[in-house]
């Protein structure tokens, strides 16, 4: 599976922040599965910012829209 610098840089702030490697399974619901809760969802917004310029207000921010690694990656591929 060859992967753009974008999903690369996802994958490695959620393995930095959950030390889990959720490259296999895209679609694994990050929150169902305990890997990501409210905490970790402000510090995955602060180091999209930081690692990729996206401006993410937490009070945007809906679950639903960044439950797996895959709508992460469409969501800030959308806003770059």
């Amino acid at each position: 599976m060859i992967m753009d610098e974008t999903q690369s840089t996802v994958l490695s702030i959620l393995q930095d922040l959950t030390g889990e490697d959720v490259s296999s399974n895209m679609d694994t619901n990050l929150f169902d599965e305990g890997i990501l809760d409210s905490m970790g969802s402000v510090q995955l917004l602060l180091e999209l910012q930081n690692q990729l310029g996206i401006e993410v207000p937490v009070s945007e921010f809906e679950r639903s829209e960044w439950d797996t690694p895959a709508k992460i990656v469409a969501k800030v591929e959308s806003m770059q």
